[in-house]
């Protein structure tokens, strides 16, 4: 276990990419320990990759792509303002309700902050917003893109978890909506003091019908994307399939501004995005299997165990390890690595293991507005050319909204537990 892990460490501190830093740190346990398995490297790292589940991550990334290049994010930004736009900061307000409707599409993160960001940090700039307001609140927000469902990194999840994919969807859906209320009661607090403006939004009949119609396509993707998952028509697999079809005709036939020219680049954007997670994954499989072999899992759960303490001690020293972790290393490695390590001793504990992907999913969003590997940070900070410490301190305010849904989902249990036994069980 020394090599495995201390061979990780090294590597990855080093700047090696942390799926060959986890392929490397194998090969060395293997070499040291067991030479007379390295014939099975080849196919434990072939079975990290053999599930039908892992086939939905291109096909989510597509679907993002196609609902910014189509128009539906424009759409949605549009029809946000409606609904918040006339409060005191509305366009503050309409950054977090936009990133809360379009997270129950893309399924992503990064896709919300750098389609809304595009759009609304200009926009907040020209109405008196300062330009590291405009980016803290937008990083903060898009940290519901990995909460709300669909998410990319609950797939993940549950193909490390072999739980129901409906299931651990529907755990994060009120977080989501709780974190999206406190979010946007900060914001209207800050922006009483500072005085930002209220948008001037027309309240015609006419002008609200137009938004409604432009509208109401995206609106009703997610009941296709989600709604088909949670009643068993279709696997996340397949509901994925479904959504790409829904934005490519939405973006090509209805809206008219996804053209035949735009479909390469988005399937390379796909293919990229999801190979990295891939890499890693497959690599993890060949990880995960040393260290059920060294019986890991079971000697965590046991030490864990022996400690005999609370349990809100123990899920509060979780909740820390993962918020650590969020510091230094990406989403989708962490979920990789956590789930096999600590499931086994929380399920011995009582929790049950979709509550468990739910603390994961909302104490990993934060790492992605963390330095310095946070990745909506980094994308924000290309967008503003401001540099990512100045960000990361103008979304505190907001990132306490995430620490109180996660200290939420981890000791009240029924916020992740109460819908899916209401509508899967």
């Amino acid at each position: 276990m020394l090599i495995l892990l201390g061979g990780l460490a090294v590597f990855t501190v080093t700047g090696l990419p942390i799926a060959y830093g986890l392929g490397l740190s194998a090969v060395l346990y293997f070499l040291w320990y067991h030479p007379e398995l390295l014939l099975v490297i080849p196919q434990r790292v072939y079975s990290g990759l053999d599930s039908e589940l892992m086939l939905a991550l291109p096909l989510y990334v597509l679907m993002g792509a196609m609902m910014n290049q189509g128009g539906l994010t424009a759409r949605l930004i549009d029809f946000s303002l409606l609904l918040v736009g006339r409060l005191r900061g509305g366009l503050g307000m309409v950054c977090v309700v936009s990133s809360m409707i379009i997270s129950g599409i893309s399924g992503s993160s990064v896709a919300d902050a750098a389609s809304i960001g595009s759009v609304l940090i200009p926009e907040m700039e020209r109405r008196g917003y300062s330009r590291e307001y405009a980016a803290g609140i937008t990083v903060a927000a898009t940290t519901n893109g990995m909460i709300i469902p669909p998410s990319i990194p609950m797939v993940i999840f549950a193909f490390m978890a072999t739980e129901s994919v409906g299931k651990l969807f529907l755990s994060t859906a009120i977080p989501g909506l709780i974190l999206g209320l406190v979010q946007m009661a900060i914001n209207g607090i800050i922006a009483r003091k500072h005085n930002y403006p209220v948008e001037d939004i027309q309240f015609t009949v006419p002008a609200v019908l137009s938004r409604l119609r432009n509208g109401v396509l995206p609106l009703l993707m997610p009941i296709f994307v989600i709604g088909a998952v949670v009643i068993g028509m279709t696997t996340a697999t397949e509901a994925a399939g479904v959504g790409v079809l829904y934005a490519f005709l939405a973006g090509a036939l209805f809206y008219h501004e996804l053209k035949p020219r735009h479909v390469p680049p988005m399937l390379r954007e796909s293919i990229m995005s999801s190979a990295n997670v891939m890499i890693i994954t497959a690599f993890s499989g060949l990880y995960t299997w040393i260290l059920a072999l060294e019986k890991a899992p079971d000697r965590v759960a046991a030490f864990v165990l022996g400690l005999d303490l609370p349990l809100w001690v123990v899920l509060l020293v979780l909740d820390i390890i993962i918020l650590a972790v969020g510091f230094f290393v990406d989403v989708a490695p962490a979920i990789i690595l956590l789930t096999p390590v600590f499931m086994p001793a929380l399920k011995a504990l009582g929790v049950s293991p979709i509550q468990f992907g739910a603390i994961l999913i909302v104490g990993m969003a934060v790492g992605l507005v963390t330095p310095p590997v946070g990745m909506c940070l980094n994308v924000v900070s290309t967008m503003t050319k401001l540099d990512i410490v100045t960000i990361f301190r103008a979304s505190i305010p907001f990132l306490i909204a995430d620490v109180i849904v996660l200290l939420l989902v981890t000791f009240v249990p029924a916020v992740s537990l109460w819908l899916p036994a209401l509508l899967m069980d």
